[in-house]
């Protein structure tokens, strides 16, 4: 492949790593997507250090954070792709929404919005391109109390 031709496999692969969530799609997408095992960086929106686990385990824990949502949307912008050989590296803006259900609100806020940039490694497979490192750093957040996270601790 010519490097123009990787370039857009690679922002390709960004969107579908967007619609594993808000298709809600654990089965199919996340094969097509990631690296087994894939490195995973959520420390500035969850405070869970940088952790390499199996592709399986960390479906489980995309389903089960996804879970309390009745719709999220990524939207994943301003790519900016470095393609070394086999390699490539992505940094990218993200604003992700987060929408509970009425019920999960409580009157309250019902979104929790997360903005900030990822910057994620890729390599080349005999399937493709897939994402071996996921880094999401957010520079803000709202109502962050309405994080899977925060509503697990809170139903706790």
């Amino acid at each position: 492949m010519d490097t123009a031709a990787d370039r857009a496999a690679v922002i390709e692969l960004l969107g579908r790593y967007a619609d594993i969530a808000d298709l809600k799609d654990f089965t199919a997408l996340p094969g097509l997507v990631l690296t087994d095992p894939v490195t995973l960086d959520f420390e500035s929106v969850a405070g869970i250090p940088p952790m390499t686990v199996p592709l399986a385990d960390y479906v489980g824990i995309l389903a089960g954070a996804f879970a309390p949502y009745a719709a999220t949307h990524h939207a994943i912008t301003g790519h900016v792709v470095t393609v070394d050989g086999d390699r490539a590296t992505i940094h990218a803006h993200v604003r992700a929404e987060h929408w509970l259900p009425p019920h999960l609100a409580d009157g309250g806020p019902d979104r929790w919005l997360v903005v900030g940039f990822y910057d994620n490694e890729a390599v080349r497979t005999t399937d493709g391109w897939r994402l071996s490192r996921v880094r999401l750093t957010a520079s803000h957040q709202e109502n962050p109390h309405l994080s899977s996270a925060a509503l697990a601790t809170r139903r706790a």
